[in-house]
């Protein structure tokens, strides 16, 4: 949810993720108190990724009824209350996820990001470490770029290369990283070492106004005009109502 997504590359609010599954046994089954559980939660997370918030709260609710010991349920709680905009209950929900199990990377990660896109850098940080101590977390790349925005929006620049070149490490094909890495360099006026991170984000910039917006500048103080047409071309036919099609018909390039 939210980072995650193509045309996402270029935000700067760390992603939550949304996943039911853990907490479960070989015993379980759909009808134990767990079965039943995970299926509520899964329900909340279906709801919740078409925009039906009322009724993947509902089901949060109820997995969480169904079996209070339930983690998942508690995470997935958290995004939607986080959604809703009661941070009081988003917050409460993601500690008692982490109440019951302190080393769920999925529920260290999200609190990460809540704490992180409401200004708490700094604690926002320490739970997507947190998250990267499980060795068996299956996407620490996420938790590596969320504490590089993270990091970046503090001011901590050096802290956030390392944070993305650490996702990178992790997922070489990592889109956010890639992103994040290059437009660090072009704030730093490091136009050349840009460029071939651009190239690497290519096949991907035809749909991305954000990763066409940011290679146009950067061509543009390379010099290249020839480049800097072609893409404006792209940026103004392929996102005519996009905020960079609009930045680019008044000019204002930084």
């Amino acid at each position: 949810m939210g980072l995650l997504v193509l045309s996402g590359c270029g935000t700067t609010s760390p992603a939550p993720k949304a996943r039911a599954a853990g907490g479960s046994s070989l015993s379980d089954t759909d009808e134990s108190p767990r079965g039943r559980a995970r299926i509520h939660t899964d329900l909340a997370v279906s709801y919740m990724e078409i925009g039906n918030l009322g009724v993947a709260l509902e089901s949060a609710v109820n997995a969480q009824r169904a079996d209070p010991s339930y983690g998942p349920a508690y995470n997935v709680a958290g995004l939607i209350y986080a959604e809703l905009q009661d941070d009081r209950a988003a917050e409460e929900s993601f500690r008692q996820a982490l109440r019951i199990n302190e080393r769920d990377s999925d529920a260290n990660n999200n609190y990460g990001a809540f704490l992180c896109q409401r200004k708490r850098e700094a604690e926002g940080i320490k739970f997507f470490l947190l998250a990267l101590r499980d060795p068996l977390y299956r996407t620490p790349e996420r938790s590596y770029v969320n504490a590089g925005i993270c990091a970046r929006r503090r001011g901590d620049t050096e802290g956030a290369e390392q944070f993305f070149r650490s996702a990178l490490k992790s997922d070489p094909n990592n889109l956010h990283a890639l992103y994040q890495l290059t437009d660090m360099s072009y704030a730093k006026a490091r136009y050349a070492e840009a460029r071939p991170l651009l190239d690497l984000l290519r096949p991907v910039a035809r749909n991305s106004p954000e990763i066409l917006w940011l290679t146009l500048r950067n061509e543009r103080r390379l010099g290249d005009s020839n480049a800097l047409e072609s893409l404006a071309h792209q940026l103004r036919t392929n996102f005519p109502n996009s905020r960079e099609a609009e930045l680019l018909a008044a000019g204002q390039f930084d």
